[in-house]
């Protein structure tokens, strides 16, 4: 179970956002190359990583400060926002993420998803982000008329690595994950699925561990680790069972 610290980028700075709003937008951090160095050091093994403007661009905004992340840590990481094309990904993945995360292409052209899963096995992962329980694309900024369950079972079979499903109601306001529909989506497909949106308390690290949410491939963690609500090496000590939960 993997705990995934998230680094959003916002013109260049470590960001968190309330409810996906760009005028909502905390700077936790000016040098996200420094931050991925502490996760690191905290001892996080993965890092969760997403252009915001890149999000609503429809094209890598914030390259400098990934390619400044990829540089500090030798942490696998992941990275979602503005990766529309092949050559986006081809050019990503040479850059030496572990993973990118197609959004809003998942929505628009499937079909590229499916290639580029062909195309490089393991290296692609979905990001499904609903808001009252339909898909949003475009940096959150546009609603479709699929359900979260209906785009991921798109998938199923493809080859995706991960599905990351963003509860955007929840997200950046610390009002916990929303731990039944990540479930139920979790359990409609055989794809691995991360949580995202709302981690805000060891509590919700707990749950992590109990028996129906082992087959999540872990939670990304933002606000509640920058605003020191969620301690490290806590957190880290009760996925690898170290302590009770």
């Amino acid at each position: 179970m993997i705990l995934f610290p998230a680094i959003d980028l916002k013109d260049g700075q470590c960001v968190r956002l309330k409810l996906g709003d760009m005028e909502q937008a905390t700077v936790y951090n000016s040098d996200p190359a420094a931050q991925a160095r502490a996760f690191e050091t905290q001892g996080f093994e993965w890092l969760h990583v997403v252009d915001l403007n890149g999000a609503f661009a429809g094209a890598s905004v914030n390259g400098d400060a990934v390619d400044a992340i990829l540089s500090a840590t030798a942490n696998p990481v992941q990275l979602g926002g503005g990766i529309r094309s092949m050559a986006d990904i081809e050019r990503w993945l040479d850059k030496g993420l572990a993973r990118v995360i197609l959004g809003t292409v998942a929505v628009r052209d499937p079909a590229l998803v499916r290639e580029a899963c062909c195309a490089f096995p393991g290296k692609i992962a979905v990001g499904i982000d609903a808001k009252g329980g339909k898909v949003a694309v475009e940096g959150w900024a546009e609603a479709s008329e699929l359900s979260a369950k209906e785009l991921a079972q798109r998938f199923e079979g493809a080859g995706v690595a991960a599905i990351i499903y963003t509860d955007i109601d929840r997200d950046g306001i610390l009002a916990g994950i929303n731990w039944a529909a990540t479930l139920e989506l979790a359990d409609s497909v055989d794809i691995p699925v991360i949580a995202s949106g709302g981690l805000a308390s060891i509590a919700d690290v707990v749950r992590m561990t109990m028996p129906d949410a082992a087959r999540l491939e872990g939670a990304i963690s933002g606000r509640a680790l920058y605003d020191g609500r969620i301690d490290p090496a806590e957190a880290l000590d009760v996925l690898r069972g170290r302590v009770s939960s």
